[in-house]
């Protein structure tokens, strides 16, 4: 399964939840994460999304902690389950 199945499915799932999932990206900035999730009731989430078994690269996994240091919830997805699950 490609990445590309793994983020149309959590776009989705946002939406049904009446939420926004958008791409995100930081000009003139690598490995930030893919998606910013906005949920009902201001909840805000950092999303990366991998293909299945895969994993951040070290620079991603940098920026990661930087945000949680912040507060940030920030969440690897790469599989379906956790797509069905998500926000949990």
């Amino acid at each position: 399964m490609r990445e590309t199945r793994v983020e149309a499915a959590l776009v989705a799932r946002v939406k049904a939840l009446g939420g926004l999932c958008e791409k995100f990206v930081s000009p003139g900035r690598r490995s930030v994460p893919d998606r910013l999730v906005t949920l009902p009731g201001g909840r805000i989430i950092f999303v990366e999304l991998k293909a299945p078994g895969k994993v951040p690269t070290d620079l991603q996994v940098r920026d990661h902690g930087r945000r949680r240091a912040l507060g940030c919830d920030v969440r690897v997805i790469d599989n379906m389950d956790d797509v069905h699950a998500f926000p949990y």
